[in-house]
Formats: structure tokens, C-alpha cells, sequence
């Protein structure tokens, strides 16, 4: 079975030249047009999905081919874009830049070509004139198997700069179509800080920002031009037969009953693949959000918890002010609930988060360690965790890819707690990280479920074994 599903992928030539600001506007823009948007992001990226979501109107999907293979890559695709009227598919920094640079391996290229999906350009084109024209011929050209098919300048001067840009590139890059240019304006830029841009939970004025940019992506892009480039460019996609996660799920469980997961998700914790989420709901858990930030306990009945990533050191005081829901994980965590944290979860179940100017802000308490903000970044890239024991989601030696992006570090590991991982970053040096005791499994690793999907599977293991063990207490008279 083939389905037909127009799309394009946003690609620029290096980061920074604009392509979030550009896609999410196309998005918006096109989604007040009355059609059904469906947003993707290239790579592991939390932030940027967050405002293609809200311009769209949809939940966007992460296709990461470093974590997944092409089938599996069409697989996502298909099961979330089949009743979209185009996908739109922003890429992750130069469109050749990938986990390697002698390879495509994690690129925007890779996923446009496993995908057979036409490319449009966004190029910064301030202080450039004719040159800009072979940029975008070495683009086009680099690899036979891609199709560039259309261009956006970006950062424009004046009309007559956007002009001289299309001559250029229809005089020496003839392939490649240019449909529109978006002048310089501070205003429709996204806002930025120490993890990249600002989330959309902490933006007010978001919906008014979309409008404005959608009106600006509206005026400036020829968005019949953006329509027909999918339409005409995008083959069918073999779906492969049946959605991943079903597979996967029919893969490595057994049918034992639906599990309440407590997943924290508000403005400080927020960080989540949907399509490892949507593994977890197809292998039989019910996520329960709750918010650490504004409840004062935990949902009732949970079988386990998992805490994502976000920014827990930005709404510190929030948190540690919140002294019933710090106390409420704590017990939870001792009593033996499972209890999954990454990154910024890991933070939050530490004994305090440090900030820049050494203040102690009180955390749960359930790691006897501190985490401490330092000014620089402190680990970024994908990485390769190999688990040292019977940690919560893995066997000793079982491998699971992830990525890491954080600004803290932990105090010294104290005695008792072997570390989770041993982790083997990309450029081959290998290091202790995480922490595991009993039902706790905590780490600065992100992971994608659905890349992952035994790890999944144990999650939801474990949380239906506590389930037993719960109703067995209950049916004795035990607390």
C-alpha cells in the first residue's frame, strides 16, 4: 500500500539562517488557509516542535534517522501525516551536517531522501548578491539522489535585492525554483536562550507572534508555489504495512492490563518524543499528566512516573516552593513506585539544583547529589548508553541511543549509587552516567521511545508488576 502525501523539507545551508522561523511561518500560514498541516523536526529537538504544534494545530513528530532506520522513518511518517494535506518537515542544521561528517548519517538529506521528498531552500542572504547562486547550485548538486526543488532568501534588503537574488539563482541554478524572499525584521524573529529557543509555554503572545508571522511568510512566499513543489514533487511512500508502534507493541508484550503512568508535563517538564509516547499508550499505559509545579500531589493509583527533560532550573523557586508535590516524589520514590527521570527530571529527584550564583534551591531529595548550572555547555550531541546492571529499562549490556543537551552538572557520585550507563559519546570516549537503585532509574540521556522500544516495554513492565503488587496490598488490607 503507497499513499500519496505532499511534503517538502525546510533545509538551510548552515544553522541559524533562519529555517525554524521560516517553516513554523509556513506552517501557520498554510494552516489559515484551511489545510491540514502536519509538522515534523529532523533530529532530537524538543523547542522547536512546541511552536510548529501550535502553528499548525497538530502535535509535530521527531524523525530522527541517527535513533531509526528508513523503515521505520516512513513508518512515523505515515501513521502520523495520512490524513494531512502536506507535511512540512523542517531539518536540523546544514542540510548535509549529520552525526558524522564523513557520512549523511542523522542528516536533513538522509530523511529527505528515505522519504522522497522534494527540498526547499532557506538561505540568509544578507550582504550576498550573485553568490548566492552558487550556494544554491552546490546544494543542488552535491548529491544526484536529492531533489532541491525551490528556494527562500532570507534577511533581504529591499525588493530590488530580492530581485537580483531570483535572477541569479535563475540564471546559474535553473533546477532550483525561487519563491519568495522575507525582508530583515527583528520582530519575526524566534527568541532564544541557553537551551535554544524560548518554549511556547512561556510565551503569551505566542498566538499573536503566529499571526504576525504568518501574515509576513503570507506576503512574502509564493504559497501556491510551496503547494505545487509538494504536490508535483512527493511520490507515494510505501507504507511498510501497519504503524511501528503497533508493531513493536505486538513485538515485545503480552497483553496484561493498562497501567496508569503518571507523566509530569507543564512549563518546567515538557520534553517528550509523541511518538514514544503514543509506543507507551499502544503497549497499554494510560500517561496521567500532572504538573510539579502547580499540584500538590501526585494523580492517585499510579503504577509508575516518568519525568522528561525541560527546564526545571528556570522555574526553580516555583518548584522548590511546591513543598507538598517535592515531598509527594519523594515518598512515592521510596515506597517503590518506577520511577524513569531524564535530564531535567534527573535534576528535580536531586537533593538541590545550584544556579549561576550559587544559590541551593531544594529539590526531592530521592538522588543525594546536587545539581549545579554551570555557564558553559556541558554535554551535547547523540550518544550510545550501555547499561552496567538491571537498571529499570535495560539488562546488563543492553545498548539504547539517545542524545544529550544540558547545562549542570552533578556533584560527585556518592557510594551506593553505581552509576546507570556507561555512555559512549560520538567521539569515542566513554563515561559514567545516570543513576539506578531498586525501582529508580535517573539520567542526563534523552531517549525516543520508539527507538527504544524494549525500554518501553520494561517500562510498562514494571509499572503493571507495581500494579500486582498494589491491588494484592489492597486485596490483603496492607498498606
Amino acid at each position: 500500500m503507497n499513499l500519496s502525501i505532499p511534503r517538502l523539507v525546510i533545509a538551510a545551508d548552515q544553522s541559524g539562517s533562519g529555517k525554524t522561523t521560516l517553516a513554523t511561518g509556513l506552517m501557520a500560514a498554510l494552516a489559515r488557509r484551511g489545510l491540514r498541516v502536519q509538522p515534523y523536526k529532523v533530529g532530537p529537538d524538543y523547542i522547536d516542535p512546541t511552536y510548529h504544534s501550535v502553528a499548525a494545530g497538530r502535535r509535530s513528530r521527531n524523525l530522527d534517522s541517527w535513533m531509526f532506520g528508513e523503515e521505520a522513518i516512513r513508518g512515523l511518517f505515515v501513521r502520523s501525516a495520512a490524513d494531512a494535506d502536506i507535511a512540512i518537515i523542517e531539518g536540523v542544521m546544514g542540510l548535509f551536517d549529520g552525526a558524522d561528517p564523513s557520512g549523511e548519517d542523522g542528516s536533513t538529506a538522509q530523511v529527505a531522501r528515505w522519504l522522497a521528498a522534494p527540498v526547499l531552500l532557506v538561505i540568509d542572504a544578507q550582504g550576498m548578491a550573485r553568490t548566492v547562486a552558487a550556494l544554491v547550485r552546490g546544494l543542488a548538486e552535491f548529491d544526484p539522489f536529492l531533489r532541491v526543488a525551490g528556494v527562500i532568501f532570507n534577511n533581504v534588503g529591499s525588493e530590488h535585492h530580492g530581485q537580483l537574488l531570483a535572477a541569479a539563482v535563475r540564471a546559474h541554478a535553473p533546477k532550483v525554483e525561487p519563491i519568495g524572499w522575507v525582508p530583515k525584521d527583528p520582530a519575526i524573529n524566534l527568541p532564544e536562550r541557553h537551551l535554544g529557543l524560548v518554549p511556547t509555554h512561556e510565551r503569551e503572545e505566542v498566538a499573536a507572534y503566529l499571526d504576525s508571522l504568518a501574515e509576513v511568510i503570507g506576503r512574502s512566499v509564493d504559497l501556491d508555489a510551496v503547494l505545487r513543489l509538494a504536490r508535483e514533487g512527493s511520490p507515494p511512500v510505501p507504507t511498510g504495512g501497519g504503524s511501528l508502534a503497533a508493531a513493536r507493541a505486538t513485538e515485545f508484550t503480552r497483553d496484561g492490563g493498562r497501567v496508569r503512568i503518571g507523566l509530569a508535563r507543564d512549563a518546567a517538564f515538557n520534553f517528550y518524543y509523541e511518538d514514544g509516547l503514543d509506543l507507551l499508550r499502544d503497549l497499554g499505559a494510560d500517561l496521567i499528566e500532572f504538573s510539579p509545579l502547580n499540584d500538590r500531589d501526585l494523580p492517585p493509583d499510579l503504577d509508575a512516573v516518568y519525568l522528561g527533560g525541560g527546564f526545571p532550573e528556570v522555574h526553580r523557586q516555583t518548584l522548590t516552593a511546591n513543598e507538598a508535590m517535592r515531598a509527594a516524589v519523594g515518598a512515592a520514590v521510596a515506597a517503590g513506585l518506577p520511577t524513569y527521570a531524564e535530564c531535567g527530571g534527573l535534576m528535580f529527584l536531586t537533593e538541590a539544583i545550584i544556579d549561576e550564583s550559587g544559590t541551593s534551591w531544594p529539590m526531592v531529595g530521592a538522588i543525594p547529589v546536587r545539581a549545579r548550572m554551570t555557564r558553559r555547555l556541558a554535554a551535547l550531541g547523540y550518544a550510545t548508553a550501555v547499561a552496567q546492571d538491571e537498571v529499570l529499562l535495560a539488562g546488563p549490556g543492553e545498548t539504547l541511543r539517545g542524545h544529550e543537551f544540558h547545562w549542570s552538572v552533578i556533584d560527585e557520585r556518592p557510594a551506593g549509587w553505581p552509576p546507570a550507563y556507561l555512555v559512549r559519546a560520538r567521539s569515542g570516549v566513554e563515561r559514567p552516567e545516570g543513576f539506578f537503585r531498586h525501582n529508580l532509574l535517573a539520567s542526563y540521556v534523552h531517549l525516543h521511545f520508539a527507538a527504544n522500544p524494549r525500554a518501553a516495554a520494561r517500562l510498562v513492565t514494571a509499572a503493571r508488576r507495581h500494579r500486582a503488587q498494589r491491588l494484592g496490598r489492597e486485596k490483603e488490607g496492607r498498606p
